[in-house]
């Protein structure tokens, strides 16, 4: 399974430069490739450039935050389809419900599980493989 999602490309848009590398680190282990953005805006350019497989999008963040940054993304015909997840430490269900109805492909919480977020990751690309475009 790891051979067919192997080399997906994956966006990390987090502005806590910890958190940031150890997403990064553990996603370039299980063999992802990565991209990274500290802010909203970077995310949108970065994305728009590089067409990623996946958008893990933090909530706060400098500038535009990361639900206005996905609503750029979702209103642009060349970024429209791409999955992305919210990746927060907002994590009262409350905040899942508006992070799911503000239109994110799903959600992961911070601090990640260093065993289970490839995993995480790699379900929510094989969910955007599935879906018919």
């Amino acid at each position: 399974m790891t051979e067919a999602l192997g080399g997906k490309l994956i966006l990390i848009v987090e502005d806590n430069e910890k958190n940031l590398k150890l997403a990064r680190d553990v996603l370039q282990f299980n063999g992802f490739q990565t991209l990274e953005a500290d802010s909203g805006e970077a995310a949108v350019g970065i994305a728009r450039e590089h067409l990623p497989d996946l958008i893990l999008m933090d909530i706060e963040l400098p500038g535009i935050d990361g639900i206005t940054a996905l609503q750029q993304l979702r209103a642009d015909s060349q970024t429209a389809g791409i999955p992305i997840v919210a990746l927060t430490a907002s994590a009262m269900s409350a905040d899942r419900d508006r992070f799911v109805g503000a239109g994110f492909d799903g959600y992961i919480s911070k601090p990640i599980n260093i065993k289970e977020f490839p995993g995480q990751v790699r379900a929510h690309c094989e969910r955007a493989t599935l879906e018919p475009s």
